[in-house]
């Protein structure tokens, strides 16, 4: 059995009965089963994950009972096979066809000939299937043609309407630049640029951030500057959310749901290394990764601590002179990154999590000190979980000001979609 199908097949099968992370699942996978073309396994499982919808759509047509009874084994083959043969040029059909029905023999016994016949009927019949009509039906046009989940398109529509909810659909679709931090407590990005590019990196400064740099090359975790912590993987609308937050050295920042930890890290070093940074998170494990990049970077100003966001800490009231909410969502701004999520039901359109939002930010003001700032932020381009929320906040509370407001969207500002709100609360 071919090694590198082998190992796209169980990366997919893993998210399809699991609901595996993409990313992590395909690093396990490779790690353990050492296919000779990771970059084949990385285009033949993003392929299918990006395209499942319009996939899909295409086996419903080709076997007369649909795709309801099919075991999940089965319907991964199918779709991996019909991948290959729609959008893989590198692949022959024969190969494509030959090497998927060798798989189903093992992996689904007795299924190899119905996995065949639906492979080689699409080679047949592909003049004749059917796609829905935009003018008739945009949004269940749209949803097959990108390959996403009818109520995104949907809600996408209605808070931007038809064109630009395209234009976030496809840009969705599209390949992230990688985006770096620069780490200024120990280099500047002038010659970090210069230092990657010696090693054959392409650089690019960053569109928004003087500390970002686009790098382009393989090998980037590898280098020693990466070991020796002059710079972070981090996309640049998080490094704008850090800077606009615009902390100061030897102030007290609180940082509520930390995890990961990229924008503390960014905030840390903003501050020079100078005063105190609270970072709390419900997840204990994560918090371990966070001081291990501290040491990393050479930054020891990070105080951790278990706290749920949506529990008020009567300790930390008015103790801190800005305060970042980075709150749970939905992820509808990191799709480019797990295509996954286009495929996950959010209750409501994200009503819930809009409450939870509420909640963990109501809480959180109540850290920040008179003339303070509190800044907002979501890694979505859902008005629900964003503006509205802090629209919400502000009605509420009077003593809260807005700063500024912006939507970064993928597609438009060359970044994930993220949310970025600046609150400054009164002196009096």
């Amino acid at each position: 059995m071919d090694v590198n199908r082998k190992t796209a097949y169980n990366t997919l099968l893993e998210m399809e009965i699991n609901q595996a992370y993409s990313n992590i699942e395909l690093n396990k996978q490779i790690g353990e089963l050492k296919p000779d073309s990771p970059a084949f396994v990385r285009e033949l499982v993003y392929g299918v994950i990006e395209n499942r919808v319009y996939l899909d759509h295409i086996l419903q047509q080709l076997i007369p009972k649909g795709l309801k009874g099919l075991k999940k084994q089965t319907l991964t083959l199918l779709r991996m096979g019909l991948y290959q043969l729609i959008f893989m040029d590198s692949v022959p059909d024969y190969a494509a066809v030959n090497e998927i029905v060798k798989m189903a023999r093992r992996l689904v016994p007795g299924r190899d000939g119905f996995v065949n016949g639906v492979l080689r009927g699409y080679k047949k019949k592909k003049d004749q299937l059917e796609m829905p009509d935009y003018d008739t039906d945009p949004i269940e046009y749209l949803s097959l043609k990108y390959s996403f989940a009818e109520w995104i398109v949907k809600l996408w529509s209605e808070q931007y309407g038809l064109e630009k909810a395209e234009q976030l659909l496809a840009a969705s679709n599209s390949k992230p630049q990688v985006s770096i931090r620069v780490n200024r407590l120990k280099i500047s990005r002038k010659d970090l640029a210069e230092k990657l590019r010696e090693k054959g990196f392409q650089v690019e400064h960053g569109r928004l951030s003087e500390r970002a740099l686009f790098v382009k090359g393989s090998g980037l975790l590898d280098t020693e500057e990466f070991e020796n912590g002059l710079f972070s993987v981090q996309d640049e609308s998080s490094i704008l959310a850090a800077e606009i937050l615009a902390p100061k050295s030897g102030e007290t920042i609180i940082d509520v749901c930390a995890a990961p930890g990229g924008k503390t890290l960014a905030i840390s070093e903003i501050m020079a290394n100078t005063g105190r940074v609270l970072a709390f998170d419900i997840y204990d494990h994560k918090l371990e990764l966070l001081k291990k990049e501290a040491q990393r970077l050479g930054i020891s100003i990070i105080e951790t601590g278990e706290q749920d966001g949506t529990v008020l800490c009567e300790e930390l009231i008015q103790s801190a002179d800005r305060v970042l909410v980075d709150g749970p969502c939905s992820g509808l701004g990191v799709i480019r990154r797990k295509p996954e999520i286009k495929y996950r039901e959010i209750e409501d359109e994200g009503r819930e999590l809009a409450e939870k939002q509420l909640n963990i930010l109501e809480n959180a003001s109540e850290y920040v000190k008179k003339e303070g700032f509190l800044l907002y932020s979501t890694c979505t381009v859902n008005k629900i979980e964003n503006a509205e929320v802090v629209s919400k906040f502000l009605r509420k509370h009077k003593k809260f000001e807005l700063v500024r407001s912006r939507q970064l969207l993928p597609g438009v500002d060359e970044t994930d979609g993220f949310f970025i709100c600046k609150m400054r609360r009164r002196g009096s």
